[in-house]
C-alpha cells in the first residue's frame, strides 16, 4: 500500500485513551506514512509550563503559558528501539515525562488557550504539507486538516478507556487508582468538548470507529478496507 500513487492525509480524532496514538502509529507503519502525535505536542507545552512555574498546584496561569510559547521548539525524532518517533522540547527528549497524571490533569486547560492552539496548529499544518501523513488529536479533521481525504473518529466506553489507561500507567510503574484515572478521563472529555476554541467534535465526513470490543488486528482490517475505498475514489 505504501507505493500508492496518491499519498493522502489521514486524520484520527476522538476521545482520550481510545488508543488513537497507538492505532495511528500502526497505520503509519503499515502505509509507510509519517506519524504525528499532536496530543504529545500539547502535553509537551503543558510539561514545559509545569517546569517553568506557569502551572502551580494545578492552576494554569494562561498569561504565563503564552509568554513561554516563543521559547518552545517541538520536534519529533524516530527512535529505532521503539519503532516510533519520540518528542523533543528544545532538543531534550521528553517522551516519558509528558505521560504523567500531573500532565494529564492540566493538558485540557493548556490546550484550550487560543494562542497555544494557534501556534501548534500552524506547526501541524506545516508538518503535513507534503501529505503522506497520519495525524491524531482532537481537531485534526475539523480544524487542522478539514480537507483530509480520510477522517476517523475514535470512541470507546469510558470504563474501557479507564481500564486501558490504568494498565498503561501502572505498567510504567506509576502509582494511580482506577477511580483517579476514570475521573481524569471523564473530566478531560467534558473539557475537550466544551472548550471555546476547537472543541472536540466529530467531523461531518468522519467515519466512526468504536473500538470498545475490538482487537488491534480487527481495527487494522477495518481501516484497510476504508483506506482502499478512498484510494479507489482518488484513482
Amino acid at each position: 500500500m505504501s507505493d500508492t500513487k496518491h499519498k493522502i492525509i489521514i486524520a484520527v480524532d476522538g476521545f482520550s485513551s481510545c488508543g488513537k496514538s497507538t492505532f495511528a502509529k500502526a497505520i503509519a507503519a503499515r502505509l509507510g506514512y509519517i506519524f504525528i502525535d499532536t496530543g504529545a505536542m500539547y502535553r509537551a507545552v503543558t510539561l514545559y509550563a509545569l517546569e517553568h512555574d506557569a502551572i502551580r498546584s494545578g492552576i494554569v496561569d494562561e498569561e504565563a503559558v503564552v509568554k513561554l510559547l516563543d521559547r518552545i521548539s517541538i520536534t519529533f525524532r524516530f527512535n529505532p528501539e521503539r519503532g516510533a518517533s519520540d518528542i523533543y522540547v528544545n532538543g531534550d527528549r521528553v517522551e516519558g515525562k509528558i505521560r504523567t497524571i500531573e500532565v494529564s490533569n492540566c493538558v485540557s486547560r493548556v490546550s484550550a488557550i487560543p494562542e497555544v492552539r494557534r501556534k501548534l496548529v500552524a506547526m501541524q499544518q506545516e508538518m503535513g504539507r507534503r501529505r503522506g501523513v497520519v495525524m491524531d488529536g482532537r481537531d485534526i479533521g475539523t480544524v487542522v486538516f478539514p480537507d483530509a481525504e480520510l477522517k476517523l473518529f475514535m470512541t470507546a466506553d469510558p470504563a474501557v478507556r479507564a481500564c486501558r489507561r490504568y494498565k498503561e500507567l501502572t505498567g510504567k510503574g506509576m502509582t494511580v487508582t482506577m477511580e483517579e484515572v476514570e475521573r481524569n478521563i471523564r473530566e478531560r472529555d467534558k473539557a475537550d468538548m466544551s472548550r471555546a476554541i476547537s472543541p472536540l467534535r466529530q467531523a461531518d465526513d468522519a467515519i466512526v470507529l468504536d473500538n470498545s470490543h475490538m482487537t488491534v488486528d480487527e481495527q487494522m482490517a477495518w481501516f484497510m478496507e476504508e483506506f482502499a475505498k478512498v484510494c479507489n475514489q482518488i484513482e
